[in-house]
């Protein structure tokens, strides 16, 4: 028997050393751990560059919400390439325009305006999740 109930496969930019790829880094874990942790799935895009094939089951049985940090897209075409389906796709530039109050800088660690930036577009991600179940917080993370 099964008891996967991810319905969303997450994966993130992996723009280390950008502040937007450590917003969608962290908006991902915002959304899997926090937000969604019933119905989401973290995958690390390094995991779908290495041809994982665990990261590629998943691919193949759950759609896909891509987080990516900048206008290269690299999730999202990852995610193509790996066999999945891209159902939501979001760039962390684009939820910066609706905010620009919220100017992420750091790296390693974000300021307080880049984790609020991060939490804004979690739960911008986490409303468009039809219906998720929101069960105990735990780490589900490939």
């Amino acid at each position: 028997m099964n008891t996967d109930k991810t319905s969303v496969v997450v994966v993130p930019c992996s723009g280390i050393g950008k502040p937007f790829g450590t917003v969608s880094r962290e908006a991902a874990y915002e959304l899997c751990d926090e937000l969604r942790p019933g119905s989401t799935r973290l995958v690390a895009l390094a995991k779908l560059v290495l041809g994982d094939a665990e990261a590629r089951e998943l691919l193949a049985r759950h759609p896909a919400v891509t987080i990516d940090g900048c206008k290269q897209m690299c999730a999202s075409k990852m995610v193509q390439q790996s066999g999945g389906t891209v159902a939501h796709e979001v760039a962390v530039l684009d939820v910066f325009r609706r905010h620009k109050d919220l100017k992420p800088e750091g790296i390693a660690e974000l300021n307080e305006a880049g984790l609020k930036l991060a939490r804004v577009l979690a739960e911008e991600v986490a409303e468009s999740l039809a219906g998720g179940e929101q069960p105990e917080k735990g780490a589900n993370h490939v």
